[in-house]
């Protein structure tokens, strides 16, 4: 497989991972609402999944970096339509429950061993100096579109087509999504070429689990630039706290009705895809810009950093509906662009760093990173916007990602050609990226 094939195959795979998520992500919570249950019980299957996905992030990629990244990512669409289906038919708290646990299963599995498998291709086909922003940066641009016009989709499905059989109005994006994943798992196990790894057995997978775990935590944590992306990765996890905690209700607040603020929401969340898939999509281009994946990632994060940084400064006098919405709109939007560009030269920055062998490890830990600091955020938002007020929370929000900032600032790499810097190549440009 040539790299350029490689780029659009890793696209294409991401994309039918995230794609099920929008489907589904309009009506998931309207779904257990409409089939009985209470919100406390809803927030208790939303932590089974968070959970789940936690625990088993560096099991199973450590697994993808023992068994082969095929193998697990089949294993991830086949947990994730059992889920699904599950999900479209459930009508009791306990198989909610069961549903949760095969999705947060599914994306577990998936996290990390696309990504290393991309880069191992890239590698075979062009060499250990092989160009992997702009792949990079496909991929990621592929997750925001996936989610997109999944939410989209999903959104308007219910109004469209209604009940289908015994499915409900709400069940059928959730029906749709677990058949998209049939479709990822065809994909993956047919357009995904992987080198054939040699026999093991079951015992010799459960020893090489652990070793291979343990060996990438100890280097993210030693290595200094890669426990500098960490910890730039974790302020990225509590910027997307804040904005996901607070922004449904300030947008409600401003319109001055649950139901408008919901719409609000929904199409700025649909328009934040939309930006992070642009900001994507021009991370290679500011790469090429700036000369540098670290100088290109800070930009990105900066960029982020001031746009909740001027909701902070400009929230206390946002009253009516129309400049509060927009103001507040502007900032989401700008804050995507800026995380899109940063995701792939952060992304080359850690691949440059790491082995085949714990590639899907350290892309694993750096999930975790994400999600953990993100589970604080939110924690600590709830509590900063109910005593403080949402535009504090925000700025809060806004120094961490600034802090996020410097760090990456602050990684110096000790062989300039160390540096995943572009290749030159004239024939990109940013209007070509897409």
């Amino acid at each position: 497989m040539t790299g350029r094939r490689a780029e659009w195959r890793y696209a294409l795979l991401v994309f039918l991972f995230w794609l099920p998520t929008g489907l589904y992500l309009a009506t998931k919570i309207l779904l257990m609402l409409d089939r009985g249950l209470g919100v406390a019980a809803i927030g208790t299957v939303v932590l089974v999944f968070s959970l789940t996905t936690a625990a088993l992030e560096l099991p199973t990629g450590g697994l993808a970096d023992v068994i082969g990244r095929r193998t697990v990512l089949a294993a991830s669409a086949v947990a994730s339509c059992a889920g699904l289906a599950l999900l479209a038919v459930a009508d009791g708290f306990w198989l909610f429950a069961a549903s949760a646990v095969l999705r947060g299963i599914a994306r577990a599995l998936s996290s990390g061993p696309d990504e290393a498998w991309f880069v191992d291709t890239m590698h075979a086909a062009e060499g250990p100096d092989a160009y992997l922003t702009r792949g990079l940066a496909r991929g990621e641009a592929a997750s925001s579109v996936g989610l997109l016009i999944g939410t989209l989709v999903g959104g308007a499905l219910p109004l469209a087509i209604g009940a289908v059989g015994p499915l409900s109005a709400l069940a059928v994006p959730v029906a749709i999504a677990a058949l998209v994943e049939v479709v990822r798992l065809a994909v993956t196990l047919g357009g995904m070429p992987e080198p054939p790894r040699p026999r093991t057995t079951v015992v010799a997978v459960l020893r090489g689990v652990p070793a291979t775990v343990s060996g990438g935590l100890r280097l993210g944590l030693r290595d200094g630039v890669l426990a500098r992306l960490l910890l730039a990765g974790a302020g990225v996890g509590v910027a997307l706290a804040a904005i996901e905690l607070l922004t449904p209700g300030w947008l409600a607040g401003l319109v001055g009705d649950p139901a408008r603020g919901a719409t609000t929401y929904a199409t700025v969340a649909a328009a934040g895809f939309g930006a992070s898939a642009v900001g994507s999509l021009l991370g290679p281009w500011v790469q090429r810009r700036l000369g540098s994946a670290v100088r290109a990632g800070m930009a990105g994060i900066a960029l982020g950093a001031a746009a909740l940084l001027g909701v902070a400064v400009a929230g206390p006098a946002l009253h009516g509906a129309v400049a509060g919405v927009t103001v507040i709109a502007a900032a989401y939007l700008l804050l995507f662009v800026g995380l899109g560009i940063t995701a792939a030269p952060q992304a080359a920055v850690l691949h440059a760093r790491v082995a085949a062998g714990e590639r899907a490890t350290v892309v694993s830990v750096q999930s975790l990173a994400l999600q953990a600091a993100g589970a604080l955020g939110s924690v600590c938002f709830g509590w900063l916007a109910t005593t403080r007020g949402a535009a504090f929370a925000f700025g809060v929000a806004g120094a961490a990602l600034a802090a996020a900032a410097w760090v990456m600032a602050r990684i110096q790499l000790p062989d300039p050609t160390s540096d995943p810097a572009v290749v030159p190549d004239p024939a990109v440009q940013p209007a070509s990226l897409a």
